[in-house]
C-alpha cells in the first residue's frame, strides 16, 4: 500500500474511533484525539483533550470546552486566576473541534475554522497582536479554514485546509520557522510548505507531518530533537532524516516521536530519563531517529516533558521514561528505559502525556488519568500522586444513592452501579479492598434499579428482579448460605421478582412484587422477623405482613409500609424505634401506633421516620442528638410529628442526624453537626433540634435536591440534573470528591 494511502487510512480510522468515543461520552469531559504537553499529535487532526504543564482541557460532545488545573495566567478561561481541581467551563466557547494546552496558555479550534486563545501572552503566543494576557478566550485574528492547532512553551502553530502552516509567539530558537529569530504576536506563514496535514509543537521546536508521510522540523535543536543529525538550531523547515510513511508524530519538551505505517516507533532528541525508550540511558541524546526496540503494531504516540507513550492496535498503552510521579501508569514510581504496559487499560483509542501526568481515552468514551496531581490538572478532584489510571471525568445521570457508615453507592440511568469510600470488607464491589476517594464501577453489575448500603456490605436489585450482594458476611447478611465475604457481587439465590431492598447493619430485606417481604442476616433481636432469634444465612419469608409497598431497615430493626398506608415494624426496640409504645423487642411484625396514610418510610440506626399524605413528617425512636427533629432530645416510643413541617418530600434519618428534601426541592438537616454533616453554618458539634436549611457552597442560597441519604457522619443528595453531592466527614473518601478531610457545604462527588 502506498504510504499516503496508509496515512489516510490511519487518519480516517482514528478519526472514526475518536468520533465513536464521543458518542459514548457522558455530558462531562469528552474524548477524541488528544493533545499532550507542549504538544501531542495523534493521527486524527482534531484533539478533543489536551494536558499541558499544569492544566488540562477537554471538549464535551456539545462543543463546549472545559478546563481544570493551574490558572495563574488565566489558562482555564473561566475569567479567574483560581486553580481548579474539578473541571470548569471555558467561557464563551461553543462548536469547538480541537484544543491544545501550552505551558500556561490554551488554544481551541472552532468548527468554522477560527482559532481562539487565552492565558499567558507574554511572548505574543495568543496571536492577538499584543502581549496582554487573557482570562477568557479571544479570537486569533487573520486565521480561517484552520484544521489543526498546537501550543508549545510560548509559541503556537496552525495548519490551514490548503496545507499551509502558520505560526506566532516566541521565536528565540527559530521556533516559528520563518527564517529568523524575530518573535511575532500575530500569525505569519511558514515559507515553503503547502502540503501539511497537521503540526505539533515541542518546548521550542515544531514538526509538521506532510501528506506524503514525511516530516519537516525547525526550531531548537540542542539535543537533536529536529532529527537532522545536527545540534544546530534551524530557523527554517528541514527534513527529519529517514522518516517516510509516518502516520503519527509527537513533540515533547526536547525529544520527538513518530510511528511509521509498519507500526514501528522511532524516537530522537534527548534521552534523559530514558525517554527514547532504547533500553538504556546512554547515549544521552540521538540527533537521528532510532527505533524503539520491542514495540510494534503502534498506531499513535504522545510525548510528555520527560516521558513517552504509544498506543498499539490492540488497544493497549505502553509508556517509558521518567516516572517519579507514576506517570507511566505501571503502579510504580520507577523510571523505565524500555516500554512497559500501562496497567488496567484496554480499548485505548488515544493518549496524552503531560508534565508528570498522563491521560487516555478508551473506546467507551471514558477518560482516565494518572501521575502527578499537582494543581488538580488530572481533573479527578485530587492532588495526590496516582501511579495507576483512574477515571478523570464526572458524569451525570444518577438516579439514586445509598449511604453506608463510611461508603456510598449510586445507580446511574444506564443501570450501572458506582461506589466509593471505605472498602476494607470489599463493600465497594470492585474486586479489591482498597479505599476509594473517587467513585469506581461495581464489577459486573448491569441493569440495576435499586441499591442499599449498610455498615460494611452492599445490596442491589436488578431490573430482572434478582438480588445481588457483596462485602462483609459475618452474620449471613449477603444471603448466599455462607459466612464468606465477597469483593464482587454475587447473586442471592431463591429470590426473584424483587422490587426493592433495604440494608440494616447486619441484616437485609427484600420486597417482592407480590407484596411479600423476605429477610436474612443477624437475628438476635428479631430483625429478620420470622418469629425466632436464629441468624439466617439465606432469605426467609417474614410472616404476618402482606401487600407491602416499601421496606426500610435500621441497625437491628425493620419497617414495612403496606398499601393501606399503615406501617409495621419488628426487631429491636431499645429506643422505641418500632413505634408500638412498648419498648419491647418484637420477633414478628407489629403495627406502628397511630400512623395512617403514610406515603414513605425510612430507618437508620435506632430511629425511624415517615412522611404522611398531608406532607407532615413523623419520627420515633432514638433522639439523643435531636435526630427526630421534634425540638427535644427525648426518645419517642410512638410517632411524633416534626413541628412546622408540611412540605412532604422524602426523609432520611442518620445515626446522629437527619435529612429531608421537601417537595419543592429544598434540603433541610437536623441533629448533631459533628463533622459538618448538617451542611449549615452551625459550629462543629452543635445540635439542631429542628430542621435547618442546608446551604449551597455560595453561602447565600438553599441547597436543592430530589433525594437524600443520611449516614453515620456524612450526607448524600441527588439533584435534578443527576449529579451527586456530599458533605460531612470524609475519613475514608465517602464524600466521593477526593478531598477534603471534611466538608461543611455540599461538594459535587466525582462520579465517573
Amino acid at each position: 500500500m502506498h504510504s499516503t494511502m496508509r496515512l489516510e487510512f490511519a487518519r480516517l480510522r482514528w478519526a472514526c474511533l475518536a468520533f465513536l468515543s464521543c458518542l459514548f461520552c457522558g455530558p462531562a469531559l469528552a474524548a477524541g484525539g488528544l493533545q499532550g504537553t507542549d504538544a501531542l499529535s495523534l493521527s486524527s487532526t482534531y484533539n478533543r483533550v489536551a494536558t499541558g504543564l499544569s492544566h488540562s482541557l477537554a471538549i464535551r460532545p456539545d462543543g463546549t470546552v472545559w478546563a481544570v488545573g493551574g490558572n495563574s495566567q488565566g489558562e482555564l478561561g473561566d475569567g479567574t486566576v483560581f486553580t481548579r481541581v474539578t473541571p470548569v467551563q471555558v467561557l464563551g466557547l461553543s462548536g469547538m473541534l480541537s484544543v491544545s494546552a501550552g505551558r500556561s496558555f490554551s488554544l481551541a479550534l472552532r468548527a468554522d475554522g477560527t482559532v481562539w486563545a487565552w492565558g499567558n501572552n507574554s511572548h505574543g503566543q495568543l496571536g492577538t497582536g499584543d502581549t496582554t494576557s487573557r482570562r477568557v478566550p479571544v479570537q486569533v485574528p487573520g486565521l480561517e479554514s484552520i484544521v489543526s492547532v498546537a501550543a508549545g512553551d510560548s509559541h503556537s502553530l496552525a495548519v490551514r485546509s490548503d496545507g499551509t502552516v502558520w505560526t506566532w509567539g516566541s521565536n528565540s530558537h527559530g521556533n516559528l520557522g520563518i527564517g529568523s529569530t524575530t518573535s511575532r504576536s500575530t500569525p505569519v506563514q511558514v515559507p515553503g510548505i503547502t502540503n501539511a496535514l497537521l503540526g505539533v509543537v515541542g518546548g521550542q521546536h515544531s514538526i509538521v507531518l506532510r501528506a506524503n508521510g514525511t516530516l519537516l522540523a525547525w526550531g531548537r535543536n540542542h539535543v537533536g530533537q529536529l532529527g537532522d543529525n545536527t545540534q544546530v538550531d534551524r530557523f527554517s523547515p528541514g527534513s527529519v532524516l529517514g522518516m517516510t510513511g509516518v502516520v503519527s508524530v509527537a513533540a515533547g519538551d526536547d525529544h520527538s516521536l513518530a510511528v511509521r505505517s509498519d507500526g514501528l516507533v522511532w524516537a530522537w532528541g534527548s534521552n534523559g530519563n530514558g525517554r527514547l525508550g532504547i533500553g538504556t540511558w546512554t547515549p544521552t541524546f540521538s540527533a537521528v531517529p532510532v527505533q524503539v526496540p520491542g514495540l510494534d503494531s503502534a498506531v499513535a504516540v504522545t510525548a510528555g516533558s520527560w516521558h513517552s507513550m504509544a498506543v498499539r492496535s490492540d488497544g493497549t498503552l505502553w509508556a517509558w521514561g521518567y516516572n517519579l510521579y507514576g506517570q507511566l501508569g505501571d503502579d510504580s514510581q520507577t523510571t523505565r528505559f524500555s516500554p512497559v504496559a500501562v496497567q488496567g487499560l484496554t480499548g485505548v483509542v488515544s493518549a496524552a502525556a503531560g508534565s508528570g501526568r498522563s491521560m487516555a481515552v478508551r473506546s467507551d468514551g471514558s477518560l482516565w488519568a494518572w501521575g502527578d496531581g499537582g494543581t488538580g490538572a488530572r481533573g479527578d478532584g485530587t492532588e495526590i500522586t496516582r501511579p495507576v489510571p483512574t477515571p478523570a471525568t464526572r458524569l451525570n445521570g444518577v438516579t439514586r444513592v445509598a449511604a453506608g457508615d463510611a461508603h456510598a453507592l449510586a445507580v446511574r440511568s444506564d443501570g450501572s452501579v458506582w461506589a466509593w469510600g471505605d472498602n476494607r470488607s470489599g463493600q465497594l464491589g470492585d474486586g479489591t479492598r482498597s479505599i476509594r476517594s473517587v467513585p469506581v464501577a461495581v464489577s459486573g453489575l448491569t441493569g440495576v434499579r435499586a441499591v442499599a448500603a449498610a455498615s460494611s456490605y452492599s445490596v442491589a436489585v436488578r431490573s430482572d428482579g434478582t438480588v445481588w450482594t457483596w462485602g462483609s458476611n459475618t452474620y449471613g447478611q449477603l444471603g448466599d448460605s455462607t459466612p464468606d465475604g465477597r469483593d464482587v457481587p454475587g447473586q442471592v439465590f431463591g429470590l426473584g421478582n424483587v422490587m426493592a431492598v433495604a440494608a440494616g447493619n447486619f441484616h437485609a430485606l427484600a420486597l417482592r412484587s407480590d407484596g411479600t417481604v423476605w429477610a436474612w442476616g443477624y437475628n438476635a433481636h428479631g430483625s429478620v422477623g420470622d418469629g425466632t432469634t436464629t441468624t439466617r444465612f439465606a432469605p426467609v419469608l417474614v410472616p404476618g405482613v402482606s401487600k407491602v409497598v416499601a421496606v426500610a431497615a435500621g441497625m437491628y430493626h425493620s419497617l414495612a409500609l403496606r398499601s393501606d398506608g399503615t406501617v409495621w415494624a419488628w426487631g429491636s426496640n431499645f429506643s422505641g424505634e418500632l413505634g408500638d409504645g412498648s419498648g419491647a423487642n418484637r420477633l414478628t411484625p407489629v403495627q406502628v401506633s397511630g400512623l395512617t396514610n403514610v406515603q414513605s418510610i425510612s430507618a437508620r440506626s435506632f430511629s425511624s421516620m415517615a412522611v404522611r399524605s398531608g406532607g407532615t413528617l413523623w419520627g420515633w425512636g432514638d433522639n439523643e442528638y435531636g435526630q427526630l427533629a421534634d425540638g427535644t432530645q427525648l426518645d419517642r416510643r410512638v410517632p411524633t410529628q416534626v413541628p412546622g413541617w408540611s412540605g412532604g418530600g422524602v426523609a432520611s434519618p442518620g445515626r446522629y442526624h437527619g435529612l429531608a428534601a421537601r417537595s419543592d426541592g429544598g434540603v433541610f438537616a437536623w441533629g448533631l453537626n459533628g463533622y459538618g454533616e448538617l451542611g449549615t453554618a452551625a459550629p462543629m458539634d452543635a445540635i439542631s433540634l429542628a430542621p435547618v436549611p442546608v446551604m449551597a457552597a455560595d453561602g447565600t442560597s438553599v441547597f436543592t435536591a430530589t433525594s437524600v441519604a443520611a449516614s453515620e457522619t456524612f450526607s448524600l443528595a441527588v439533584r435534578t440534573d443527576g449529579t451527586v453531592w456530599a458533605w460531612g466527614w470524609n475519613s475514608h473518601g465517602q464524600l466521593g470528591s477526593g478531598r477534603p478531610v471534611f466538608a461543611t457545604v455540599p461538594l459535587r462527588s466525582l462520579l465517573y
